[in-house]
């Protein structure tokens, strides 16, 4: 029996217009009022995922950063962090800026989070947009106290926790510097990649070793005494594989990759702008 449902959020619980589809917030309600718990699983940073969870009301810690980072969206309780070493840190710093990266920094987990950079490409649309989103998401005020501009990270990683390390551009570019830091690193980060070939862009994570959504969702299971078998989640990227494959049920969405949408233990449902969560969870919870 599914005791625990976690979601992906991009492209999955969320429309294309960013929206939460009235059909999937029912769905939702629905099965927590069954007795399931609902999390949402996702890359975001926990200030960037906390709006949502507030706002579906959701009855388990959310999952964010890639599995980094464990809490509550409503009292803010952090339920587990991972942290990447300083000397970790500074290295992924520097062999992505030796790729011409801009790297994004997350720190200060225990309270709402700071997102650290020291320079942005002119040629980094992306990441001008994504500040700029941060912005409309929470008010310029409130986004822009979220994000801060350092002369050097290599000035500031010292002294500072750090959840996870974020590079972003086109996809060529993203892939060499993804075999420079698998070569690299090796097991001692987890690296993960979420690409849209159709808009050329691809989003590096590198997170702890002991740090992903499959963990994530695995350790809240843990915490509730669950099994795997207990466990339903769904999601739309690469960086769900491992979640999708620790669960007892996977669900990938209809907008999902092909080659994901093709693994033979994972039930496709319908795409996020059909509301796809919501068939998923009334075809294995509610029915």
């Amino acid at each position: 029996m599914i005791k625990l449902l976690a979601l992906d959020l991009d492209g999955t619980t969320l429309n294309s217009t960013g929206q939460v589809p009235d059909a999937n917030r029912e769905a939702i309600r629905a099965a927590e009022d069954t007795g399931v718990l609902v999390t949402i699983a996702t890359g975001r940073r926990f200030r960037d995922a906390q709006p949502v969870g507030i706002d579906l009301g959701l009855n388990a810690p959310l999952i964010t950063h890639n599995g980094g980072l464990l809490k509550f969206a409503e009292s803010e309780e952090t339920v587990h962090c991972s942290l990447l070493s300083t000397d970790t840190s500074l290295e992924v710093v520097r062999v992505g800026k030796a790729f011409g990266g801009d790297a994004l920094v997350s720190t200060d987990p225990h309270v709402l989070g700071t997102l650290l950079y020291d320079r942005i490409s002119d040629d980094n649309i992306p990441l001008k947009k994504y500040l700029r989103w941060s912005e409309s998401l929470h008010g310029v005020e409130i986004g822009r106290s979220g994000v801060a501009h350092v002369e050097l990270l290599e000035d500031i990683l010292p002294a500072s926790e750090v959840v996870h390390i974020s590079f972003s551009g086109n996809c060529g570019s993203m892939r060499e510097l993804e075999t420079t830091l698998k070569d690299e690193f090796g097991n001692n980060i987890t690296l993960l990649a979420t690409i849209y070939p159709e808009l050329d862009f691809t989003l590096l994570d590198i997170l702890p070793p002991d740090a992903s959504k499959g963990h994530g969702v695995a350790r809240l299971a843990e915490l509730n005494s669950l099994t795997a078998k207990n466990v339903m989640c769904i999601g739309d990227n690469f960086n769900d594989l491992e979640m999708l494959e620790y669960a007892g049920t996977a669900v990938v969405m209809g907008n999902a990759d092909a080659k994901l949408r093709e693994v033979p233990d994972f039930y496709t449902t319908l795409t996020n702008d059909e509301s796809g969560v919501a068939a998923a969870i009334e075809r294995f919870i509610l029915n």
